[in-house]
């Protein structure tokens, strides 16, 4: 730390690092304009190289948002051939109800994205058969078409299953469990309950209170007549 002089009458304490950090001697006006010279040099300063981080903080955020997109387009594309090499020789008739080709009996979505059996040449067979008069078609011929192409028809999509017969059972050999736990612990894990808790104890409990006058303004005691010995 040195003292220094300029050409102006005032003195300066200068720091190692050249910033001003007292100011001995001159006029008021003076001693405010450089201290707001300095401030705002050094908020200029910091400004600059505020923008220099936010510009290298948006090379890297845009490098890795580049980054994230294809490995998610590499994700979709490997899915998808997944899902086209699982579906065999299909054939994919429609967009189904969000746009995988997979097969979902839904009443909702009723037309499935692809059919339910492969192409095989009985099906083919029929396929070409259905292209002319149905008339010619027998009703076996019929059933087997809509099978090759659904798997259940409304009545058995909709038919009930069943299921909450399962379910009531689950429930009630869960709460028959639950009450057999409660009974093994109350037998061999709980503790007695204490001798405080017997009606003889209670009442003399009651009665040592009545005695002491406990609460004789809206307690026990205000229910008692004392000079009758019983309750009021």
């Amino acid at each position: 730390m040195k003292l220094a002089t300029q050409s102006t009458p005032e003195y300066q304490l200068i720091t190692t690092d050249g910033r001003p950090q007292e100011l001995f001697r001159g006029d008021a006006p003076c001693l405010l304009k450089n201290r707001l010279v300095w401030t705002a040099a050094l908020m200029f300063k910091n400004n600059v190289k505020l923008h220099h981080i936010i510009m290298a903080l948006n090379m890297v955020t845009r490098r890795a948002l580049a980054l994230t997109l294809q490995q998610l387009s590499r994700q979709q594309t490997a899915a998808a051939a997944s899902t086209l090499s699982k579906i065999g020789n299909r054939e994919v008739v429609g967009f189904g109800f969000n746009g995988s080709p997979a097969y979902v009996d839904r009443v909702d979505f009723p037309m499935p994205a692809v059919r339910f059996r492969e192409d095989t040449p009985d099906v083919q067979v029929l396929r070409e058969k259905e292209m002319g008069d149905w008339k010619k078609l027998t009703l076996e011929e019929k059933k087997a078409l809509y099978r090759a192409s659904f798997c259940q028809t409304f009545a058995e999509m909709t038919a009930p299953s069943g299921e909450w017969k399962s379910v009531l059972g689950v429930t009630l050999i869960l709460s028959s469990l639950a009450v057999w736990i409660y009974l093994w612990m109350k037998v061999f894990v709980y503790s007695p309950l204490p001798e405080t808790l017997k009606p003889e104890y209670q009442e003399a409990q009651l009665k040592r209170m009545i005695d002491l006058r406990a609460n004789p303004v809206e307690g026990t005691s205000s229910q008692w007549d004392y000079s009758k010995g019983d309750w009021k």
